[in-house]
């Protein structure tokens, strides 16, 4: 009863603040902010210190999707490290 409460008062009326659409869950915005800060390169390890994980290697199996894009711009800096 109290999540229902917290979304009722407090969180949907950030989303229509934000002006964002009012389907959005926490869980979204949740699984958002890994994948963005994932991509943006942080540490796999404080984003699953972030999300509360008990092991980066959850954070990881559960946002492979955003390991390809990663996978990329690791060989592109390893590229610029070797050969300028």
């Amino acid at each position: 009863m109290m999540r229902k409460n917290l979304v009722r008062r407090h969180f949907k009326p950030a989303l229509e603040t934000a002006k964002l659409p009012s389907n959005l869950s926490l869980y979204c915005l949740r699984h958002t902010c890994a994948s963005l800060l994932l991509q943006a390169g942080t540490q796999p390890k404080v984003v699953a210190e972030r999300l509360g994980h008990s092991s980066t290697m959850l954070t990881l199996d559960v946002y492979s999707h955003v390991a390809p894009g990663m996978q990329t711009e690791a060989t592109a800096c390893i590229e610029r490290m070797l050969y300028g």
